[in-house]
């Protein structure tokens, strides 16, 4: 379908037809035209799907048409709150693109850089917020911010705001916002926290569930390597030099493993970055820009960049090892396979984490793709096929013997049945002599 039919005004036809939008994804077409009529809505879909597309669209046309006077200061009445840092930036710049004919003014406030350059824009009038709850409560306190004017909230990524521990913020900040509002709430899976989420900041939402993972499975080749948790460095190491591959987006389960991981594959010659949350704002952001022009080669990050991480065209991602929840292994995936684009997501799997993968399986209702990588084979792998040759071998020399002995059994029948032939032979050849003399 296209953004023509959605409802949608020239302004923002212009913007997006300028970023190369030609058809609305499923999400777009199903969420744009209930917020656009002033409805709340609960949304689930799956990362890359257009979601950020799907809200800021219709709220930019929402806010244009209700513009105020330029002399007038400027108030918040759009409030998006995301998770993290990476994602307040990467929502804000889609918004600026995407409202250029308009002049309405966003703003992101996150943490990790300095409270000064954000407090300045927000005291020259902001009409869209993109924050990070806690820093948004930092500039509340500050007095900063006036959130009583707010006219729509957009919870993007509601689901990882819980599981980031925020609930108390949102408690917080929801008493701040008028009851009188729109809200709009957008998760990857209707958990019992995102359901118990809508039942505080939803008034009779619009459900809508997008189901992609058969899409996810079509646009990502997925592939899981069996190998021992101690070989997984130099496995990836080779696997990328051997194949010869230039943008390898790299995710770790932990802080410690990142570092680690990018300290071996710079010393392997691999120029690699690395990207978590103790690394300042400042090179998190050289970070990604260095990846995305393809300044470096590899990019190790904790589960902080499985969402709001937007890389064009990104041909591999790699789970050096599987995330604690099974939904992150979707975010992570779906950084590569987008726009129609075709990925790659290899994951290099072991012993301990079989569980997790099962995990996996179940989330995504399909069975994974399982090989061992010549020369990586796990220990206990081998070791199971070194028995299972063993045993076939004293099969082997079993059905051997047994044969051996059943020819002889057999021999010996022919032989006794000739024998018996030939002594009856013998006896009908002596009485026919008998009776000749006879």
């Amino acid at each position: 379908m296209s953004f023509e039919k959605l409802g949608l005004v020239p302004e923002l036809l212009s913007a997006i037809s300028e970023l190369g939008y030609t058809k609305a994804t499923p999400v777009q077409k199903k969420v744009i035209p209930f917020v656009i009529g002033g409805k709340d809505v609960m949304a689930t879909a799956q990362t890359g799907t257009g979601k950020t597309a799907a809200y800021a669209l219709p709220l930019l046309q929402i806010l244009s048409k209700r513009d105020i006077k330029e002399k007038t200061k400027r108030i918040i009445r759009a409030l998006v709150l995301v998770p993290t840092r990476e994602l307040a930036a990467q929502v804000e710049k889609s918004i600026k693109l995407y409202g250029k004919n308009f002049s309405l003014v966003s703003c992101a406030v996150y943490g990790g850089v300095k409270f000064t350059p954000q407090t300045k824009k927000l005291e020259r009038g902001v009409d869209i917020l993109v924050a990070t709850p806690g820093r948004l409560l930092e500039h509340v306190k500050q007095g900063n911010i006036n959130l009583s004017k707010v006219e729509i909230v957009v919870y993007d990524e509601s689901d990882r705001i819980l599981d980031m521990g925020f609930w108390e913020e949102i408690i917080t900040i929801s008493s701040m916002i008028p009851k009188k509002r729109q809200t709009l709430l957008f998760s990857v899976e209707q958990s019992k926290s995102v359901k118990k989420f809508s039942e505080l900041t939803l008034i009779k939402p619009v459900k809508v569930t997008i189901n992609n993972q058969g899409d996810l499975a079509k646009k990502v080749r997925q592939t899981i390597y069996i190998c021992d948790q101690d070989k997984k460095s130099a496995l990836l190491s080779y696997m990328i030099g051997s194949k010869n591959w230039h943008q390898v987006l790299v995710f770790t389960k932990t802080r410690k493993s990142a570092d680690d991981l990018g300290k071996y594959l710079n010393e392997s010659g691999l120029k690699t970055l690395i990207l978590h949350g103790e690394k300042a704002h400042s090179k998190r952001t050289k970070a990604l820009k260095d990846f995305k022009n393809g300044t470096i080669r590899v990019l190790v990050a904790t589960d902080i960049a499985s969402r709001g991480l937007d890389i064009e065209d990104l041909p591999h991602v790699i789970n050096y090892e599987l995330p604690g929840d099974a939904e992150d292994y979707v975010h992570r995936i779906g950084r590569t396979g987008r726009a129609g684009n075709l990925g790659e997501a290899i994951s290099l799997v072991c012993k301990d984490e079989r569980k997790v993968l099962k995990d996996i399986e179940r989330l995504l209702k399909y069975g994974l793709q399982v090989e061992f990588f010549e020369g990586f084979e796990p220990k206990e792998w081998i070791e199971k096929e070194a028995n299972k040759h063993t045993i076939k071998a004293k099969i082997e020399r079993s059905q051997e013997r047994r044969s051996k002995t059943a020819n002889s059994v057999v021999g010996m029948r022919r032989k006794k049945a000739n024998d018996r032939n030939a002594q009856k032979k013998a006896t009908v050849k002596k009485r026919k002599k008998v009776t000749k003399r006879d």
